[in-house]
């Protein structure tokens, strides 16, 4: 089965329009930076990741890192949004509150195949997104080592994540589509602070609507 992992890729410009970690987000006129429902802080920008129908913009609360719950999509201590291609300008950082990474790390995306037969049932229990990091950590020039430059994947199956935990979509309240798992980064340098958890982004095409979770 084939895997599309997001791979550490040095660092980028913090207005990049590609694939990336940390920076400034990239919006639409008349966006306003999303604030913690619980705690009423400025959230901090994760993510801009382009995508076929659009590009997904993530943010979560990092004033008290484990005190607001972002394991939950509906809590208002995350956001994900979905904007459309067009029209994306970088937006004003708020000047309090953990709003920013400190480092932007640049993302490519590398296809790993963990399994040649393709007409094989896969065993019930595998989980592909696991298969596929393990994979990648055995491929030449790999630098890091326990799989740290993997910094997520786009598509798949969600990693370990119950069926009741799949947000619905606020507009039509459909389940929405798996997007991509996203990791804590490299190192302590440019890593988001997620608790040794992974994240889950999930879009509704259709509404333009995204959200975002952690795994508990």
């Amino acid at each position: 089965m084939a895997q599309t992992l997001m791979i550490y890729n040095g660092t980028t410009d913090d207005h990049a329009d590609a694939a990336r970690t940390g920076g400034v987000p990239l919006a639409p006129a008349g966006f306003s930076w999303p604030l913690c429902a619980e705690c009423g802080g400025p959230m901090q920008f994760f993510a801009h990741l382009p995508l076929e129908h659009g590009v997904l913009s993530v943010f979560l609360c990092q004033n008290d890192p484990g005190a607001c719950e972002t394991w939950d999509a509906s809590s208002g201590s995350n956001r994900a949004f979905l904007f459309p291609r067009d029209g994306l300008v970088p937006r004003v950082v708020p000047a309090r509150g953990v709003t920013l990474l400190p480092v932007v790390s640049a993302i490519r995306n590398e296809v790993v195949t963990t399994d040649d037969d393709t007409t094989a049932e896969p065993p019930e229990g595998t989980d592909h997104y696991d298969l596929a990091r393990a994979a990648w950590q055995a491929e030449p020039g790999a630098q890091w080592g326990k799989q740290r430059e993997v910094l997520g994947s786009l598509g798949g199956e969600p990693t370990y994540l119950e069926d009741d935990r799949i947000p619905q979509c606020p507009s039509c309240a459909r389940p929405m589509d798996f997007a991509a798992h996203l990791e804590e980064g490299i190192d302590s340098r440019t890593a988001a602070n997620l608790g040794g958890a992974v994240g889950y982004v999930f879009t509704c095409a259709g509404c333009a609507e995204a959200a975002f979770l952690l795994g508990s």
